[in-house]
């Protein structure tokens, strides 16, 4: 998730036409409206219920003058039961059509929710597409925590983040991570600027004082992680040795400082594949803003995004989410520790590897008090166990982080080195490109080691609240 440590490492004006290309629909006696909101324990506004989308393709157009975009989303999706009518997540932005499967649609919005009424019920399992016309001045979303996401506004364009909620403030969608789905997105924007986002790009056109870019993202992606940046950027395009692309997109003020650790990604992701399996997506990269246009780094899935240029340590942080957040996608924002524990862990393998501090030297001087400058962030790491932040101004607080890599080292010391790596690989293939909860991991675990006893690491460390005994 958003990255702050020590060290450091919205509303649309939406005219959005729905279209559905139905394979069953009929009146259906028993459907029934899908529940707006999936039930998360942190943000159960976030997400639908009742159907499961395939691919979303987004039609958008912005001007950053009058700060207006224009979009036109088609959500291809599949219904889990039979449903007379469906909610989609929007923030802000006005409706100007929604039709299902090319017939006209009634709808209403409330709030985030754009209710959609098609003519006929739709039956389980059919297999629909939604078409959504919207426009507006998109958003600029503050969460619990105090973060700003949704659309961030630029000296010369904009960046579009959405970790937690923020994606809903530029597209209508079921915008929670447990329904993932595939993209193809053109924007169009004025001659001179560019349009950089997950993927792979799949062309560009202008035609007068407009230019088009295509990105399309083959893999399933959650919400949140789905990024849009709009600059006058510097592009580049290199191959990893073992040929996979590297995209990247550097505000010109940004260049100079970023040209050497962005040349270390091919570097970085071979490490990688090496610690945790294949690389689970067809490109990597990464997006270098300003330092004011945001105020964290985010995993965007195939190309996080840096406020100002990123350190080593960071680049690992973002790249191990590409496996650990993006590829095994949590189920729940409760589940966030699944996460941040493993990309914080990544940064203490790399630099256990690459002559800095073992991951056991830092385990005790967290546990000490000693790892960060100021007592009080030593003490917030005994705040809440990684597994139970108390509210959702938490999700991302300090033991999701540091205590959760705590927890990995746990693991690690339990069952030893070469198991432990054996076990990062195999967690990151067993839930590929899937969803996973804490039950999940712990359950994998004690199956991957069933002569261990866990008891303590989950009790103490994972759930337990305050400082656990010492090791």
């Amino acid at each position: 998730m958003r990255l702050r440590r020590p060290l450091r490492a919205r509303s649309l004006t939406a005219a959005v036409l729905l279209t559905v290309s139905v394979a069953g629909c009929g009146e259906g006696s028993g459907a029934s409206p899908g529940r707006p909101g999936v039930g998360d324990p942190f943000f159960p506004e976030a997400g639908n219920e009742g159907y499961d989308v395939a691919h979303y393709v987004l039609r958008l157009g912005y001007d950053p003058g009058p700060h207006r975009l224009t979009g036109t989303a088609t959500i291809s999706a599949r219904a889990t039961r039979d449903l007379s009518a469906l909610n989609l997540d929007l923030r802000g932005l006005d409706v100007e059509a929604v039709a299902v499967d090319g017939a006209p649609a009634r709808w209403s919005r409330a709030g985030q929710e754009l209710t959609v009424r098609p003519r006929g019920a739709l039956d389980r399992g059919a297999r629909f597409r939604v078409t959504v016309r919207y426009s507006g001045a998109p958003v600029t979303v503050t969460d619990p925590d105090g973060s700003e996401e949704g659309w961030l506004r630029t000296a010369d364009g904009a960046l579009a983040l959405g970790e937690p909620v923020g994606s809903a403030a530029w597209f209508p969608g079921n915008h929670h991570p447990s329904d993932k789905a595939t993209y193809s997105l053109a924007v169009t924007v004025p001659k001179g600027l560019r349009a950089v986002s997950n993927g792979e790009p799949a062309g560009e056109e202008t035609e007068g004082d407009r230019t088009t870019y295509r990105w399309r993202t083959g893999e399933p992606m959650a919400g949140y992680l789905a990024t849009l940046a709009i600059g006058r950027y510097e592009t580049g395009r290199t191959t990893t040795a073992g040929g996979l692309p590297v995209h990247t997109a550097v505000d010109p003020e940004e260049a100079e400082a970023s040209r050497a650790v962005l040349a270390r990604i091919p570097e970085v992701v071979a490490w990688a594949e090496r610690t945790f399996g294949p690389y689970p997506f067809s490109s990597a990269g990464a997006i270098v803003e300003r330092p004011g246009d945001a105020g964290y780094a985010l995993e965007t899935q195939s190309r996080p995004v840096f406020p100002g240029a990123p350190g080593i340590v960071l680049l690992v942080h973002e790249i191990a989410h590409q496996w650990y957040g993006n590829s095994v996608t949590p189920r729940t924002w409760r589940d966030m520790w699944l996460n941040e524990a493993f990309a914080t862990y990544a940064e203490w393998l790399w630099q256990e590897e690459h002559g800095g501090d073992t991951a056991q030297e830092v385990f005790d001087a967290l546990y000490a008090g000693a790892y960060f400058p100021d007592a009080e962030r030593d003490e917030a790491l005994w705040s809440f166990p990684p597994a139970e932040p108390p509210d959702a101004a938490h999700v991302s607080g300090l033991p999701v982080y540091w205590r959760g890599a705590m927890v990995l080292h746990r693991i690690r010391r339990t069952v030893g080195d070469g198991a432990f790596r054996a076990l990062l690989r195999g967690w990151a293939e067993e839930h590929r490109h899937g969803t996973a909860d804490t039950g999940d991991f712990t359950a994998y675990v004690e199956t991957f080691a069933p002569g261990r006893d866990f008891d303590a690491v989950w009790e103490d460390w994972l759930y337990g609240a305050g400082r656990p005994p010492r090791p």
